[in-house]
């Protein structure tokens, strides 16, 4: 992995809020959602509800896919970050509260909102693995594809 791609990866996902995140159904069908999400460097921050599917999902296959774009004016300006990651429930207390504080500067909605209760949500982190980064303002299907080393995942 250059730089370079990293940092092409890291400006999308800094410069947007949402992200569609599939995971793996017990059936084995894909499950796709669009949660709020912030992030530090390739490391991705999103809280979801205990009762739900993801949760569920997540709790059996950790393994998940996430999608991020802006909406182009035209198509030869379409940027994207995809990527394989592995996703976990966030149970550090000083983590949580960092990842709460980019969710409120990244979403202002919740800026009157206190971190939820552990017992109703789950804060969880995804850590890219398998990135890939689309830019159409390179070339027409222009990808660039990375592995993401662990150590290296949350250093940005």
């Amino acid at each position: 992995m250059s730089a370079a791609q990293e940092g092409k990866a890291i400006r999308i996902l800094d410069g947007q809020r949402l992200m569609a995140v599939s995971t793996v159904r017990p059936d084995g069908w894909p499950q796709t959602t669009i949660v709020g999400y912030a992030n530090i460097g390739l490391v991705i921050y999103f809280l979801i509800f205990r009762a739900s599917q993801k949760f569920e999902n997540i709790s059996k296959d950790n393994r998940v896919s996430i999608a991020v774009a802006p909406e182009p004016r035209n198509l030869g300006e379409l940027q994207a970050v995809y990527a394989g990651a592995t996703a976990s429930e966030v149970v550090d207390r000083a983590e949580r509260d960092q990842a709460w504080r980019l969710l409120v500067e990244r979403h202002p909605n919740l800026t009157d909102y206190e971190l939820p209760s552990t017992s109703v949500t789950a804060l969880m982190r995804a850590n890219c693995k398998y990135v890939s980064v689309l830019d159409y303002a390179t070339s027409w299907g222009a990808a660039e594809k990375f592995t993401v080393e662990e150590e290296t995942a949350g250093s940005s």
